[in-house]
């Protein structure tokens, strides 16, 4: 689903909105014929408590040198990185291949309140955890109040 404005999406400028490409499951999956080279999808919670906003990857199979988190204009969280296929024997025969392999990239706008210079993250068993603290929000320092005369 793309967001078409204020007027379509009440999502709209939340930090739970359409408004940034974050690939679903399905259109990774879309007019896909090959399951060898499936994009890999890592399926995500985001859960909010009274300090932190804590997202949740399962990244199985996934090394730690192999993922990249970073926040791209202060704003957007993005989990990117590569499931690795494994070395394959010529003489072995294969009769299925169904567990998912190859890049994947997940996209999060971050809420104001999200304080980005104090993120941290672990990956442990497969799951990638994404501590973002929460910052006071209160008024913003760039605003000047004008009198009216």
């Amino acid at each position: 689903m793309t967001s078409l404005g204020p007027w379509r999406d009440p999502w709209f400028g939340s930090p739970f909105s359409s408004d940034i490409w974050d690939p679903s499951p399905r259109e990774l999956r879309r007019g896909r014929d090959d399951d060898v080279s499936a994009v890999a999808h890592a399926s995500v919670d985001w859960r909010e408590t009274d300090n932190a906003h804590i997202i949740r990857a399962d990244l199985p199979g996934v090394r730690r040198e192999e993922v990249k988190v970073q926040v791209e204009d202060g704003k957007v969280l993005q989990i990117s990185g590569e499931k690795s296929k494994e070395k394959e024997e010529t003489a072995d025969r294969w009769h299925r291949v169904e567990r998912e392999r190859g890049s994947f990239l997940r996209r999060f706008r971050l809420p104001e309140n999200a304080n980005t210079e104090a993120i941290s993250c672990g990956l442990e068993n497969g799951v990638l955890t994404v501590n973002v603290p929460k910052k006071e929000v209160g008024t913003r320092s760039d605003v000047r109040m004008i009198d009216i005369a």
